[in-house]
């Protein structure tokens, strides 16, 4: 056992390993890991009686926001950090080892191991997504194996059982959605991560799947469904998949032109209609909530666009993203605009 480990399993015995910094961390002067989070159990964000969930219940959401806080604000955290590798004059082996000791910390006690709800269960690829591309972002700076080491089997862990809830045991609307659409972007990453092309096969069917669903227009029925919001999950939607689709035509595996090219249509109808919401609301007889005054259209919401316009050529939806750049999601590792400039 290293000195590292025995430090470590000292610590879990006296209850103090959540406030351990790695030493990687330490010597880099990292801001100190925040306390892992072991297990996750929340309900729906939405009423009872919303069939379509397009109403939110305001107590339950705040429920699953606390529930999720913790894990949220880490990764939001990191992905300030991990985006500075990109940064003039960065110490990138410092980044990038703050980035991946914090990483570690959580690995090797087993955080998000024990996930009790089906919610948790169908949430989490966002956040698995987020911490993937962050992983990818700091690696290739890394100064030591060490903390990727100690990542790889834990990540590996997590990326399995998500594959066995899709396959098993998720709701067949969800399996269609796009929370279907942000696990296959935590596969994705993941395989890159670990080289693991079973986790990269599922990853590009799970995406092929989702966007297989896709109508002539390029809605996609199962967010079409959503009421008011219908034209804000469609783009919820389009954010995984874009990427996910970039990340794996990056490892040899191109899934743009499955179903009759249905990326781009499900892109081309968020082109045709993010100006005023028209098409949408004719589809599903509601004002959609960025013109309705429930929701404001903001950069995060576009940010996908610069991963896709790395597999497509598109000068309008280059146009449509300008005033909004740089575009910041922390579920997609941060800064995307100063990110796949650098790809």
């Amino acid at each position: 056992m290293t000195t590292r480990n025995l430090v470590r399993c000292l610590a879990w015995v006296l209850g103090t390993a959540p406030l351990l910094l790695s030493t990687t961390a330490m010597a880099q002067d990292c801001p100190a890991t925040p306390d892992p989070v072991f297990t996750l159990d929340y309900g729906s964000r939405y009423a009872d009686d919303s069939v379509n969930r397009s109403d939110l219940d305001a107590a339950k959401s705040a429920e699953v926001d606390e529930a999720l806080g913790p894990v949220d604000d880490f990764l939001r955290d990191l992905t300030n950090i991990a985006n500075g590798v990109y940064l003039p004059d960065a110490d990138q082996g410092a980044v990038a080892d703050c980035v991946l000791g914090q990483v570690a910390d959580w690995a090797t006690v087993g955080a998000l191991a024990h996930l009790q709800s089906g919610n948790a269960k169908m949430t989490i690829g966002s956040r698995l997504a987020s911490l993937g591309l962050i992983v990818l972002q700091a690696a290739p700076f890394r100064t030591t194996d060490r903390d990727l080491d100690a990542i790889r089997p834990w990540l590996a862990d997590l990326m399995q059982r998500q594959m066995m809830y899709w396959e098993a045991d998720a709701p067949d609307g969800a399996k269609r959605g796009n929370l279907r659409a942000w696990a296959a972007l935590g596969g994705a990453a993941a395989a890159a991560i670990l080289e693991d092309p079973v986790v990269r096969g599922w990853s590009a069917w799970s995406a092929t799947y989702v966007l297989c669903t896709a109508e002539e227009d390029g809605s996609l029925p199962q967010e079409m469904s959503r009421g008011r919001y219908a034209l804000h999950y469609q783009m919820h939607a389009a954010a995984p998949l874009s990427v996910a689709a970039a990340l794996l035509y990056r490892q040899g595996v191109d899934i743009r032109d499955r179903c009759d090219d249905a990326l781009g249509r499900v892109v081309g109808f968020i082109k045709s209609d993010i100006y005023d919401g028209k098409i949408t609301e004719a589809k599903v007889g509601e004002p959609q909530s960025y013109f309705d005054g429930t929701d404001t259209l903001e950069g995060f919401h576009l940010a996908w666009i610069e991963a896709y316009l790395t597999i497509a050529n598109d000068p309008n939806l280059d146009t449509l993203a300008e005033p909004y750049r740089p575009m910041s999601y922390s579920k997609l590792g941060g800064n995307q605009t100063l990110m796949w400039a650098k790809q």
